[in-house]
């Protein structure tokens, strides 16, 4: 996280360069991440397809012994519930989506198209509870892909279980199982409850994001 030395002075330029590196990278002097601790308990019964991180299944500290969480990629047949989850994610930004938006988007995650989006599903005791939505592209800064984890939600009942960070840990395994270890993403600032929980696995860099007016 960056902080400012005593005296309130900017950051020495090599400071800013290693932020810089923590979000995209540096072909130079790679900064290396740090994988969240994983626990014992987890478990990586069911091979996943190529560069989709394994399927999983997590019994935690915050759910009942019965309770099993798995993450496994996306399926066709998860269009209802899929619709539910991503209508949530939406609602919590305040926003809404044309129709041939969600067609498009789910149509997407499902293409396997090398650069295209992928998707992944939190089910806990069978019932899809969380998603996740990331791609792979080309950096300058890097000769191999980054990873963008573009969409992240839980359902509001099932927050405090550790499915959003069971959620970014398969997209770090995916990140790995391609060769590009470097994942980052965006949230706003009000997101309170969601950043206690990144800042405990990645690091918040000092990059302010622009968008043309439209």
């Amino acid at each position: 996280m960056l902080q400012r030395p005593p005296g309130g002075r900017p950051l020495p330029y090599v400071a800013m360069l290693r932020d810089l590196s923590a979000l995209f990278g540096n072909v130079a002097n790679p900064i290396p991440r740090k994988h969240p601790v994983v626990s014992p308990q987890t478990r990586f019964p069911i091979p996943a397809p190529p560069g989709y991180a394994a399927c999983r299944t997590i019994r935690g500290p915050a759910m009942t012994a019965a309770s099993d969480t798995t993450i496994r990629p996306l399926a066709a047949a998860d269009r209802a519930d899929w619709d539910r989850l991503w209508t949530g994610y939406l609602e919590f930004y305040e926003t809404t989506l044309l129709p041939e938006v969600h067609d498009t988007t789910f149509a997407r995650l499902l293409s396997g198209t090398a650069g295209e989006f992928r998707g992944l599903i939190a089910e806990v005791d069978g019932r899809p509870a969380g998603l996740a939505h990331y791609l792979f592209h080309r950096s300058c800064w890097k000769i191999e892909p980054i990873c963008y984890l573009q969409d992240l939600f839980v359902d509001p009942d099932m927050r405090g279980t550790g499915l959003g960070r069971a959620l970014i840990e398969a997209v770090y395994a995916a990140a790995d199982t391609e060769g590009a270890p470097a994942v980052y993403w965006l949230t706003q600032e009000f997101n309170y409850r969601g950043r206690m929980l990144y800042d405990r696995v990645a690091v918040k860099t000092p990059f302010i994001r622009y968008n043309r007016p439209l």
